[in-house]
């Protein structure tokens, strides 16, 4: 068996096409068909903390399935899944729905309602069939289970009623593995007069004429011994859940969009929903929040994804930033392992749960290779310091700063050359540890995929970034010695990256270095990252903005990975020319970054339509077809939906299109809204900064077009784009 983290084979289908629905909160979340059935022969299923609970959970009424009707999703743990019975022999319709309300939060809750609109009452049988696997979430990813593995059904109890709020009698039915890991079991509480057949619960319910007949069941963890009560109970109030309590605040605490163009408030909104269920609570340090990588395969921490999608969302809670550097501080690398890639100040790539009782972020595995994750950690950390929240944090976690940038100058440039390349430690790991990680992810021009080591382009742009923010720390300290280093360090690799990494008979640079210290010459938008951070030189960046915005990459809908006209190109590929809208949106933040203002737009504009075609939800990645070939965007099998960096991509595109920049420890806020002509108006009312919230307002009717409300009298609003690219330092001067 291979290790999770190097797997480079097929991945299972999940979604199924259409018609899939899938529910999210923290660590738990639920795939199911439409009418709500979990079928065992799929992908479908209830996970907890990478273990697949239930693999089957199909109703029947008189051993027949129901008729979908609709699913109704009002927010990302919960549905309502409508459908009716089969109509009798002869006759077109049915008299009876079928309402089955689910709410997932650390195992499952389910309101099954039968409402009967015959004149005569009606007599059913209601049968669930309920499967069981305990399977290892890599097992069902990698479509390695067994699907005649069955749980042991150990016991069955009745439950009489306990007093004021219970509701009724229960039956529980306590699942134990069979085999695999020990520890693991299943309790599942059904209401009602239920009788247990097999693998079936079975209920007589009787259906008064115009009325309706009712049953609930509980699905609860049960981790070594210990029970994890389900967040959702039956007899209890929905909306006092912990995850319905936590939706609620979220969304009384996000800033709000109003805008004459109805996509930028219909896709934030969504954003922000998603964002909102993929929040991670850690119970030994319940005010950290982090956040998942995406469901159903990554509902873990990644480095990588949790910093960029904390940047992105900083325009809405800069505490999501806070909680990510936390975690990642805390299990930040210490030693030198090989089968971990672990090595001292290195920040880890992927976590994953174990079966531990306790749901601390540190009972798992932690895996650690990646270029990426340790220079965008020391980024991150400078930006929280120019929104300027969080100050005690960002003097607390400067040793971790120092670990990391000490990883970067030793471990990450192990030749000594001034980059920073990676090569696994172990056949375990990665073998591509940017952020295109899959085995074929980075390739020459003709095809040919590149070996390990490699100097990614990114990677290098992450760590000026990073340089900068160093010496912008030691600014502020009066630590000039180190703020010399730290500019020398940033000045240099600036120079070096535009010598070494530009082709100027191609008109791009290279998306990395070799072993050999050639340039791997394909067209790929990790250079976009590079305009984004301002490690381009300004005499070359109109050249790379014309190979971003050439047919051959910008699709209509978002930049492809890579470019169409590249050996290996593949359009349905997951690295190799599909569309991934946060690569897209960091992009056009680089394009913005340098005066391109009606590029980042075509490209902004086309992502978010991108996202209304979906209901307003970007996937974690779609295919790089032409939106001139087809009217919509055609999805990827296997994508994660709803995926973080995808949902805070749009985020990223709203603080774009404001060009707003904060500098607020040198009282200064770099504010140019540029908006395409048919957005007349735009309102962000409640963004976090300056230790309070603003409201910016952009329009015709607005005096002077622009106007932000509520900062300290003490910031200044600079009318024009972020300081000027040039200078390195001092951001009086530049940034």
């Amino acid at each position: 068996m291979s290790d999770p983290w190097n797997y480079a084979g097929p991945v299972t289908q999940w979604n199924g096409g259409m018609g899939s629905v899938t529910l999210v909160d923290e660590s738990s979340f639920v795939i199911s068909e439409a009418t709500g059935d979990i079928r065992p022969d799929s992908a479908h299923g209830l996970f907890v903390r990478d273990t697949r609970l239930l693999s089957g959970f199909e109703l029947r009424i008189d051993g027949m399935a129901t008729e979908p009707l609709a699913a109704v999703n009002d927010d990302p743990f919960s549905a309502t899944f409508v459908s009716r019975g089969r109509p009798a022999p002869g006759r077109a319709d049915s008299t009876v729905m079928v309402f089955r309300e689910r709410h997932v939060g650390q195992g499952m809750f389910e309101q099954l309602t039968l409402r009967n609109f015959a004149d005569e009452a009606l007599e059913c049988e209601v049968a669930l069939s309920v499967a069981v696997d305990f399977a290892d979430l890599f097992a069902v990813k990698e479509g390695r289970v067994d699907h005649q593995r069955q749980a042991v059904a150990c016991e069955v109890e009745v439950v009489p009623p306990t007093g004021a709020g219970d509701a009724g009698p229960a039956v529980v039915v306590r699942y134990v593995a069979a085999e695999g890991p020990r520890g693991r079991e299943v309790a599942l509480r059904f209401h009602g007069d239920a009788r247990i057949e097999g693998g079936s619960v079975r209920f007589v319910a009787q259906v008064p004429a115009h009325g309706e007949w009712s049953t609930c069941c509980e699905v609860a963890p049960v981790f070594n011994g210990t029970l994890i009560e389900p967040r959702y109970r039956c007899g209890e109030p929905i909306e006092r859940a912990m995850p319905s309590e936590r939706l609620a605040n979220w969304r009384q605490q996000v800033p709000q969009v109003t805008s004459d163009d109805a996509r930028l408030k219909t896709v934030v909104t969504r954003s922000l929903e998603d964002l909102g269920a993929l929040r991670i609570f850690d119970p030994d340090y319940p005010e950290r929040v982090v956040v998942a990588a995406g469901a159903p395969w990554f509902m873990t921490v990644f480095g990588r994804d949790s910093l960029l999608t904390a940047w992105m969302a900083l325009l809405i809670d800069p505490e999501l930033a806070r909680g990510v550097l936390q975690t990642l501080a805390r299990f930040q690398g210490r030693k030198v392992d090989p089968a971990h890639d672990e090595e001292p100040g290195r920040i880890l790539h992927e976590m994953r749960f174990s079966e531990a009782a306790s749901l601390s972020l540190g009972g798992g595995s932690i895996y650690y290779g990646t270029a990426d994750a340790t220079p965008l950690f020391v980024m991150l950390l400078g930006e929280l310091r120019r929104w300027d929240v969080a100050r005690d944090l960002v003097d607390e976690l400067l040793p971790n700063a120092e670990a990391a940038i000490a990883w970067i100058e030793h471990f990450g440039d192990a030749d000594g050359d001034g980059y920073v390349e990676y090569h696994r430690s172990s056949e375990r790991g990665l073998a591509n540890q940017g952020w295109k990680d899959s085995w074929d992810g980075i390739r020459y021009g003709d095809g040919r995929v590149a070996e390990a080591p490699i100097a990614l382009a990114e990677v290098q742009a992450y760590t000026y970034g990073a340089y900068l923010a160093m010496a912008h720390f030691a600014f502020e300290a009066n630590d000039t010695a180190t703020y010399e280093r730290f500019r020398a360090k940033a000045t240099a690799l600036k120079v070096a990256f535009n010598r070494d990494f530009w082709m100027e008979d191609h008109g791009w640079f290279a998306v990395g270095l070799d072993a050999n210290k050639q340039p791997i010459d394909s067209l790929t938008s990790n250079i976009g990252h590079c305009l984004w951070t301002g490690i381009v030189d300004e005499d070359k960046a109109a050249r790379v903005v014309e190979a971003l915005m050439s047919e051959d990459m910008f699709t209509g809908w978002g930049l492809r990975t890579l470019s169409a006209s590249s050996g290996g190109y593949n359009p349905i590929s997951y690295h190799c020319g599909s569309v991934w809208p946060h690569d897209t949106a960091i992009v056009a933040a680089g394009l913005a970054r340098y005066g391109y203002d009606a590029e980042a737009q075509r490209v902004i504009f086309g992502l978010l339509d991108a996202a209304v075609a979906e209901s307003g939800r970007l996937p974690e990645l779609f295919s790089g077809l032409a939106r001139s070939e087809l009217s919509t965007p055609v999805g990827y099998p296997t994508s994660c939906s709803p995926q973080a960096w995808a949902a805070a991509s749009p985020l990223l595109c709203l603080r774009t299109l404001l060009r707003l920049d904060p500098w607020i420890p040198y009282g200064k806020i770099w504010l140019s809204p540029n908006l395409p002509d048919f957005i007349t108006y735009l309102k962000v009312d409640g963004i976090p900064l300056a230790g309070t919230r603003v409201t910016i307002e952009v329009g015709s009717h607005v005096e002077g077009g622009v106007r932000i409300t509520g900062l300290p009298a003490n910031i200044e609003v600079v009318r024009a784009p972020r300081p000027p690219l040039t200078s390195v330092g001092r951001p009086t001067t530049g940034g």
